[in-house]
């Protein structure tokens, strides 16, 4: 970069930084509005967030410029930010906002001197691209100008020199945007059409994350006619997880986005009918050494439930329900007087058939109750009406007693009684009828009951049109189930999804999928399109090569990360003994420090051992942060954590502890955890071991 092109940048970002402010003063002299009236309350909602925009937006008002020729006129200068600015005065834009149609050019070209193209509502635009530019400032002050593409210049490996540069940046604790270094399969991603169902399957660190808030982004800007934040949601894996993300969408000027857990989504539509049982023992249980004993089959409560085979058993019962559920007599509140039962019957079935279940049975209480009040109308005799209408009454609620009055709850139980199934020749594991009867009477249930529960409310009640999404995110969709996914598809719109996450990392498997073709069948095969990002950007080559070498045990069908050429220091073995294993750890954290590593996890191996081990470390002087099931905000730093809570998260650094024979057997669920340790860490990796170590790093050596 010459001195020249740095001047012209600086006088460039003075240019901008002066009109942000001009705009931004005049914004905040404007009274704020809080009165009544409709089109005022649109239009300061417009100012604030335009205030909003402009305050984030001034510290980094843009990040890269293009310099673009369209076809027959001269090359221009164009400049992509967070947000789009034009200059007030002239209405000409001086910032492109990255979203618009024509920045999609800044991402996906990748040098060459052919024409590119983008499309603009008014048709295809083609042209020639003299200048790619990548520009970082920070708080509002020119650090770095790095040009990407120059026409004519044959050196192009500077495009990977700042993806590097920005990816050897130090993590704090949140999940950073990725506006500046957007890569081209991921920039398809973002711009995919919303009508189109996504399933993404993504290595660990390959961004698939980000690039799906960056989608949000995108598809709010996109369809802002049609679309409303409000309306969109993103499942996440817990609350922890939701916290480390939650600063993505206010940093590209985007807000208002449902952000949840798919059990406290559940709980919520069930109005809190039930409650969860204490899931940290099944998950202990689960994640105890050894996990691959417990037996694992479609008989499995988490399998057998979360399937597409259970959703059809609830809809024969719940048909079975609507074709039974009238019953089968005249209504006769006195002599001389009745309903006859073919009458209740068409009501129910051809009068009121487009109302849910339940509101059908309202329906039809409160028609008989109109009915009597009108034939009591026509009695003159005061005590003949008296006792008329009480005898009326008794009979009504003799009457509706045969005619269940059902919550989720309680249809759900009677799923599991034996007359249901044996009707619908089903065969239902024992075990599941004996703890799902059970759970119902405590109204306490599991994780995998969830889904059926709020199916079988929206079959009784009906899906609300303020309940239906416009997008649907779910992360970490290896471990959700199909019901799930079913479940939410039957409220969105369009089924317009974002579905990511990676087969390797599915160390929830009780629960969750082995195949992406488990949700492929949940759509017809020509809605959906399917991605798999195998580049990883977060850690060194030596830490995904060492961690590819862990998940090849695993056989699982999926590519393993190929990473950025980004190298970085070896992977450590460390053996260590058990009388000084709490000085090693202390020792190795403190070394990582001096070297300005910010966020250090302590991965060990279940939750009870990382406690143990926390109180140890922090006994010893070391002060740090215990992460346990429960944990609702990441605080950065130096963290203890189970290895299966660290899943979704990074660090600058990992010391993997514990890494022996007994800890990590040679089995598929413990290579997949393995795994997930390894890939948390973006620049230094250091695996202890005490004794003999682990069949899966046995044959491997430091990297």
């Amino acid at each position: 970069m010459t001195t020249l092109a740095y001047e012209e940048e600086l006088k460039y970002l003075d240019t901008i930084l002066e009109e942000m402010e001009r705009q931004l003063t005049k914004l905040e002299s404007i009274p704020v509005y809080s009165g009544s009236d409709v089109t005022e309350q649109v239009l300061e909602g417009i100012r604030e967030t335009n205030r909003r925009n402009l305050r984030i937006a001034k510290n980094e008002p843009y990040f890269g410029r293009m310099d673009f020729q369209e076809d027959d006129k001269e090359s221009v200068p164009i400049y992509i930010g967070k947000i789009g600015l034009s200059d007030q005065a002239t209405e000409d834009p001086m910032v492109i906002d990255w979203r618009a149609p024509i920045a999609s050019m800044f991402y996906s070209f990748t040098g060459g001197d052919d024409h590119t193209y983008y499309e603009s509502p008014e048709g295809i635009i083609e042209g020639l691209i003299h200048l790619k530019r990548n520009i970082v400032i920070r708080k509002k002050i020119l650090q770095r100008v790095v040009d990407t593409y120059v026409r004519g210049d044959q050196n192009e490996s500077v495009t990977d020199d700042f993806l590097l540069y920005r990816l050897s940046e130090n993590k704090d604790n949140r999940l950073k945007d990725i506006v500046s270094t957007i890569q081209s399969e991921q920039n398809d991603i973002i711009r995919s059409s919303k009508n189109t169902p996504l399933i993404i399957q993504g290595v660990a660190g390959s961004g698939k994350t980000t690039v799906a808030l960056h989608r949000l982004a995108f598809l709010i800007y996109q369809y802002r006619e049609t679309l409303r934040a409000d309306k969109m949601i993103i499942f996440a894996p817990n609350n922890m997880f939701l916290d480390y993300i939650s600063n993505v969408l206010p940093e590209l000027g985007v807000g208002g986005i449902q952000q949840t857990t798919f059990t406290d989504w559940a709980l919520e539509i069930l109005d809190y009918e039930v409650k969860l049982k204490d899931s940290t023992v099944n998950l202990l249980k689960w994640f105890t050494i050894g996990a691959d004993r417990i037996e694992l089959n479609d008989s499995s409560p988490g399998k057998w439930k979360g399937s597409s085979h259970f959703m059809s058993y609830i809809d024969k019962c719940m048909d079975l329900y609507e074709t039974s559920a009238v019953p089968n007599s005249d209504f006769k509140p006195w002599d001389n007087l009745m309903i006859k039962k073919e009458t209740l019957h068409h009501w129910f079935s051809f009068e009121y058939k487009h109302y849910p279940l339940a509101k059908r049975r309202e329906r039809i209480v409160a028609r008989i109750k109109k009915w009597i009040d009108g034939e009591l109308k026509n009695i003159e005799e005061t005590n003949i009406k008296k006792e008329r209408k009480k005898k009326a009454t008794h009979y009504l609620t003799s009457y509706m007693k045969q005619w269940p009055k059902h919550s989720a709850l309680s249809f759900y139980k009677t799923l599991f009684v034996a007359k249901n199934f044996e009707m619908n020749e089903e065969m239902i594991p024992a075990e599941i009828i004996k703890t799902t009867s059970l759970n119902c009477k405590k109204k306490e249930m599991d994780q995998e009951d969830l889904a059926p529960l709020v199916y079988i409310h929206n079959r009784l009640y009906g899906i609300e049109s303020k309940q239906k999404f416009h997008h649907v995110i779910v992360d970490e969709a290896q471990d959700f189930s199909p019901f799930q996914i079913a479940l939410l598809k039957q409220m969105t719109i369009g089924n317009s999804f974002t579905i990511l996450g990676d087969l390797s990392q599915a160390i929830h498997e009780y629960q969750g999928i082995t195949t992406w073709d488990e949700f492929l069948d949940v759509f017809e095969e020509k809605e959906v399109t399917y991605y798999e990002l195998n580049r990883s950007y977060r850690s060194t080559m030596e830490i995904i090569q060492f961690a590819n070498k862990v998940i090849e045990k695993a056989n699982i069908p999926v590519s393993l990360a190929n990473p950025v050429f980004r190298s970085g220091e070896t992977v450590k073995l460390i053996e260590v003994k058990q009388t000084n294993r709490i000085q090693t750890i202390i020792h190795s954290v403190e070394q990582l420090q001096k070297k300005k590593m910010d966020t250090i996890a302590i991965i060990g191996r279940t939750e009870d051992e990382c406690e143990m081990l926390y109180n140890a470390l922090s006994e010893a002087g070391l002060s740090a942060t215990f992460i346990h099931a429960k944990q609702r905000k990441y605080e950065g730093g130096i963290s203890v954590v189970p290895v299966y809570l660290s899943k979704g998260l990074e660090f600058d650094a990992v010391l993997l502890v514990d890494v022996d024979d007994m800890h990590y057997k040679e089995t598929k669920q413990d290579a997949k955890l393995l795994y997930v340790g390894c890939t948390r860490a973006l620049h230094n990796l250091l695996v202890l071991y005490t004794g003999t170590k682990s069949p899966l790093i046995h044959n491997i050596e430091s990297i």
